[in-house]
């Protein structure tokens, strides 16, 4: 058996990493890397770590191409680190050596097969059953415990495990925060009672992030930048001061089951594609190209459609990334444009989106949607957190049974019209609250652009932060001044997620690397 059936043959959660003395070896990790892999290669010899600052030494030098990939990703995505020489297997691969040199490959690709015969009740009792079991297996007899947002997955799993105990009650760890519109506790309360939960609450304050902030950052083993990840911290904190070793997370049910809000508007936009290329381009978008046709809202708003749907994906998605959006050239200087590659970013995503094995636009997405959202964003968020907070965490979403009958699912099932996750939350009907099946999706959600342009103490750690990426020569200072001074008061939700990555890759760098300078 080669290593690829080898290790397609293993379940769950796992990283391996084997040498020979020959200096040869093999690595791989689970198929959404919940376990992490890094491996560098010097003078013929295999080196491996869980983190990738565990394989470098006090002169690594920092890849100016992975701090582009960082503001444009909000993360480093695999197989690149922060370290020139070091890497990251990706979800779903393995390494071998072969002829002297490493070789890195795919050993599992998702691959979706919509059932043709099973009725609803057949795939919904089948769901549930699987959804008990891999909760049931999650737990490892400590103190039960789960995150609880409030949303749907969260929600789900809280109410399985409920189930799962019997008599014992779960214990639930939740997050608000004082400011209108990012509060949710309401939504987790809800959950909290209809499963009896032994429920626990705390609220985020401007003043925890300052503390924290410096304190998250350095726990990674480069920069990351997703602004979820302090609240994230707060709440297993909260947790293991509350006596848990182990925690239940809701992480992979939208990615599953299709409920991004990207993904029906990516439908609205692909009907554009079956408009005749002679209408498109001879008359459509010259038309609404025209000067000052825009000025008109109607047309203005099929001038921005048109702007979108005329793209193919995945290059559709990055139209509106935030680092692009302002400019490379106008945030960073033009020493550090000159050491990256600009276009990078757009081919690792190509090179993402055409390897996924499915006919259809959904489940493409969702694919992608696995080796982005998931592999680089989410699950590195809260297995970062958790571990810094003392926690180990599973993830019965992800468990395989549950993956590959999501990849099982028609696509109608998934998104029908509008309608997010239609199967997860008709299968669901009677077990979650009928408020929380209905509810908009927020999750922990960070009001830190809100806070950054009204609390001192937080306003000045930003300053202090940004300028000293411009004292390294990476950052423009005339950038920083109009980011701070009037784009964030402007619009801090906006300008704050630019904000947050900034200062997040600053305070690593101070952490991490203090001495790097262009």
């Amino acid at each position: 058996m080669g290593l690829e059936a080898a290790t397609e043959a293993l379940r769950g959660d796992f990283a391996l990493g084997v040498t020979v003395p020959d200096g040869g070896g093999l690595l791989a990790v689970d198929r959404f890397a919940m376990r992490t892999m890094c491996w560098r290669f010097d003078n013929g010899k295999l080196r491996f770590a869980e983190r990738a600052d565990e394989l470098c030494d006090a002169n690594a030098n920092i890849d100016p191409q992975a701090i582009f990939d960082y503001l444009f990703f909000h993360a480093i995505p695999s197989p690149r680190t922060i370290f020139r020489g070091v890497y990251r297997l990706p979800p779903g691969h393995c390494l071998s050596i072969e002829q002297g040199r490493p070789v890195v490959r795919p050993y599992w690709r998702p691959k979706f097969e919509a059932s043709k015969d099973a009725s609803f009740d057949m795939l919904r009792d089948e769901f549930r059953r699987l959804m008990l079991d891999a909760v049931r297996t999650q737990l490892d007899g400590s103190k039960p415990a789960c995150f609880l947002s409030g949303g749907t997955d969260s929600s789900t799993i809280t109410g399985m495990a409920a189930q799962a105990l019997g008599q014992q009650r779960v214990a639930t760890y939740s997050i608000g925060f004082d400011a209108a519109g990012y509060d949710e506790m309401a939504y987790a309360r809800l959950a909290a009672k209809r499963y009896r939960t032994e429920h626990h609450e705390y609220y985020v304050t401007p003043a925890d992030l300052v503390s924290g902030i410096p304190l998250v950052a350095a726990a990674y083993d480069q920069p990351f930048g997703n602004s979820s990840a302090l609240p994230a911290y707060y709440c297993a904190l909260m947790a293991r001061n509350d006596g848990v070793s182990r925690i239940l997370a809701g992480d992979g049910g939208d990615e599953l089951f299709g409920g991004n809000s990207r993904y029906a508007k990516q439908q609205v936009f692909e009907l554009y594609q079956r408009v005749p290329s002679a209408l498109r381009r001879g008359l459509l978008e010259p038309l609404l190209g025209q000067p000052g046709a825009q000025r008109l809202p109607f047309v203005r708003k099929a001038a921005s459609y048109i702007e979108q749907a005329r793209l193919a994906m995945p290059a559709r998605l990055s139209l509106y990334n935030l680092v692009l959006r302002l400019g490379v050239d106008r945030v960073l200087t033009p020493a550090m444009v000159a050491q990256f590659d600009q276009s990078a970013p757009l081919r690792h995503q190509q090179e993402s989106w055409d390897a996924a094995n499915a006919d259809d636009i959904l489940n493409r997405e969702l694919a992608f949607d696995w080796r982005y959202t998931l592999g680089e964003i989410d699950i590195p968020k809260v297995r970062g957190t958790a571990t810094l907070a003392g926690l180990s965490v599973g993830y019965p979403m992800l468990d395989q049974r549950l993956v590959e009958f999501s990849m099982r699912l028609p696509g109608d099932y998934k998104l029908r019209g509008k309608q997010l996750r239609w199967f997860f939350k008709e299968a669901l009907k009677g077990f979650l609250p009928d408020e929380i099946i209905t509810k908009e999706k927020h999750g922990f959600g960070l009001p830190f652009g809100l806070w950054a342009s009204r609390d001192s103490a937080l306003r000045q750690l930003s300053r202090s932060s940004l300028e000293r990426l411009v004292d390294r020569g990476m950052v423009r200072g005339d950038f920083v001044n109009e980011l701070l001074d009037r784009l964030l008061p402007e619009h801090p939700g906006y300008y704050g997620e630019m904000v947050w990555i900034l200062m997040m890759l600053s305070q690593w760098l101070d952490a991490k690397a203090p001495t790097t300078r262009l």
